[in-house]
């Protein structure tokens, strides 16, 4: 699968939602929710692919999609830990990239910001379209 498959499954997603309103109640919630929630969790496995592609040289995109997913949950079992929970949320969001990839904890780490710069890049893209409502779901900060 090439580098352009991820984005141009989210570009396929995207054009298919309907205009998300924040706060918005009636029918449509749910399935707006839905629609976002999925679009996130493809931009954040489009970053986390091209940025394990370009460092690892490993991996597809199905499996950048789980750890985004991976990553996600990690992150928000961990972050609100007072005191300490951004940190551990950090290292656990790179202990997820160390899993799921044949890398080391450095190499891991090179890999999350990586996928962190692809995010903020795709994420700014997707803005200037007008599609602000997203964002990277699996990719802190992004």
């Amino acid at each position: 699968m090439t580098a352009l498959s991820p984005l141009a499954t989210l570009a396929s997603v995207v054009a298919a939602a309907a205009p998300v309103t924040p706060g918005a109640a009636g029918p449509g919630v749910l399935d707006d929710s839905v629609v976002v929630f999925a679009s996130s969790l493809l931009v954040g496995g489009a970053a986390i692919h091209v940025a394990a592609s370009h460092v690892v040289g490993a991996g597809d995109y199905g499996d950048a999609v789980l750890t985004a997913l991976f990553g996600a949950v990690a992150w928000a079992l961990l972050d609100g830990v007072p005191l300490v929970g951004g940190l551990l949320a950090l290292v656990a969001w790179v202990a997820v990239i160390k899993w799921r990839y044949p890398v080391g904890w450095l190499r891991a780490g090179v890999v999350g910001v990586a996928a962190w710069a692809v995010a903020t890049v795709v994420l700014a893209a997707l803005a200037i379209l007008g599609v602000g409502s997203l964002h990277a779901l699996g990719v802190p900060g992004a």
